[in-house]
């Protein structure tokens, strides 16, 4: 289900603009709906998210249906269609992981940083959400930071600790 907190109203760059073509162009004349998820990752990647308007937006460019890219948008759980922090916390919850602990961390996490899955903190650096298999079964619980997509492998609620607190330093030494 499509869901949001909030719109944002956005007018995509004429920078950005130039990479929808670029990769519309990489496709046949007639099959540019073929660009709709990399041009999703650009747009998500310039506001952090994909609004409503931002998709609609999208779907006007492919020359295609708005309700062509919500499918695709919600389908995808790599696209996220609410603000998230600065670091999003992803924990994978498939069996392998939660039999070593992914609930544990993900217990932790909300107590350690005081939001619920799916909330950001009030400073606006993190958050967290359970995720499906990220591939690393053999060194579960498993984490992973986007956008980057840095992973952490064999979680404790110790190195957990460590990784929040190194990510608040880094923040700070980015303002």
């Amino acid at each position: 289900m499509l869901s949001v907190k909030e719109n944002l109203i956005v007018e995509f760059s004429a920078e950005l603009l130039n990479k929808f073509s670029d990769v519309v162009s990489r496709y046949p004349a007639d099959k540019q709906k073929s660009a709709l998820l990399p041009i999703l990752h650009l747009v998500q990647e310039e506001y952090g998210w994909l609004s409503v308007d931002a998709m609609d937006k999208v779907a006007l460019f492919l020359n295609i249906q708005p309700i062509e890219v919500y499918e695709v948008a919600t389908f995808y759980t790599m696209f996220l269609l609410q603000p998230q922090g600065k670091y999003l916390l992803e924990i994978c919850r498939t069996g392998p992981c939660c039999l070593v602990g992914a609930e544990r961390i993900m217990g932790h996490l909300e107590k350690t940083l005081g939001v619920k899955e799916g909330e950001i903190t009030a400073d606006g650096l993190f958050s967290w959400r359970g995720v499906e298999c990220l591939a690393a079964c053999g060194f579960g619980p498993v984490l992973q930071i986007g956008p980057s997509y840095t992973f952490y492998e064999n979680l404790t609620e110790e190195n957990v600790d460590k990784l929040i607190n190194e990510l608040k330093e880094k923040a700070k030494s980015e303002a």
